[in-house]
């Protein structure tokens, strides 16, 4: 793809009917031959879309009037740039643990969690939040968030796993107590989402209660030795959700190479191009859909946040 296209797509797939503010500024972006010139200067990774628009947010700059936008961008390119090159999309969403839930009920109990890709480790909590599927709703604790869920295809759960370990890997592990770490997720939630900022600062209150063992590794190099450490008796559990896409396709490859020959069960939130599938069925609509995977068996389509649920049928 193109930038021009990129953001075009971005603007079409993933911001309509999630964020008019996006949808209309990367539709914008598309069509600014100045934007995407400078865009062209840094490395791929670091032209996405996510990354622009939240390093520019969290510069100050102006998100809902692209001219604005246009304007700020030029004056400020220099420091928007180090951003771009010393940050990473990290969007720690704990509404994507209403995407885990399904699947580690169903394993046995008790379990020993490891986030790939943990960024601040709020998605190493699933037993702490509360949830509702449609109408059906688990937990009642008043201080942790609901994560709500469309949920197709599918009986809601009716429980929360038991955890007894959990831990996280990232290769620029975020601190959640760290008001500029903070800062920085709450530029990469989207401008109209209040109820995700809202559910961020109550799970990052749980997070810093307990906080997780986030250690500064490479999924490939560091992670058979954090799994090592995993209470023998519990089911070990890796899992990461919308990360594969910033590592190259060879490390990719060594990493699910890896996954194959770990004691642990595999659970994978991706986009259908990061990690294929063969015969998978048509998603839902037309705005970007991942996979729900475990053990390399695609099971759901799901939405980036967590917002959806989409079981596939049975055979």
């Amino acid at each position: 793809m193109t930038i021009a296209s990129t953001y075009a797509d971005f603007a079409a797939r993933e911001a309509r009917g999630v964020s008019p503010t996006y949808e209309r500024l990367t539709r914008a972006i598309s069509t600014d031959p100045v934007l995407v010139d400078l865009l062209g200067t840094v490395p791929q990774p670091k032209r996405q879309p996510n990354l622009l628009l939240a390093v520019v947010r969290l510069l100050g700059g102006p998100v809902t009037d692209p001219q604005a936008f246009h304007d700020f961008t030029l004056t400020n390119w220099p420091a928007i740039r180090n951003g771009l090159l010393t940050r990473t999309t990290q969007t720690n969403e704990p509404g994507r643990c209403a995407l885990l839930l399904p699947i580690l009920i169903t394993l046995p109990q008790p379990l020993a969690l490891i986030e790939v890709g943990a960024s601040a480790g709020l998605g190493l909590f699933p037993d702490r939040y509360n949830y509702r599927y449609n109408t059906h709703r688990i937990g009642d604790d008043e201080s942790a968030p609901i994560l709500d869920c469309t949920l197709t295809g599918a009986e809601p759960p009716t429980t929360r796993p038991e955890i007894i370990w959990r831990a996280g890997l990232d290769l620029n592990p975020l601190n959640i107590t760290d008001d500029n770490d903070l800062a920085w997720l709450n530029a990469l939630i989207w401008p109209e989402h209040q109820h995700r900022r809202d559910r961020l600062h109550q799970a990052a209150a749980i997070a810093a209660a307990d906080p997780p063992a986030i250690i500064r590794g490479d999924l490939v190099d560091d992670l058979p030795a954090l799994a090592a450490q995993a209470p023998p008796h519990a089911t070990l559990v890796v899992f990461h959700t919308s990360v594969l896409y910033q590592v190259p396709p060879s490390h990719r490859a060594t990493f699910t190479t890896l996954m194959r020959s770990l004691p642990a069960h595999w659970i994978s939130v991706e986009s259908p191009e990061v990690i294929t599938f063969d015969h998978l069925p048509p998603p839902p609509d037309a705005t970007l859909h991942n996979v729900l995977a475990l053990d390399e068996t695609p099971l759901a389509w799901t939405r980036s946040h967590g917002q959806s649920l989409t079981f596939f049928p049975k055979p």
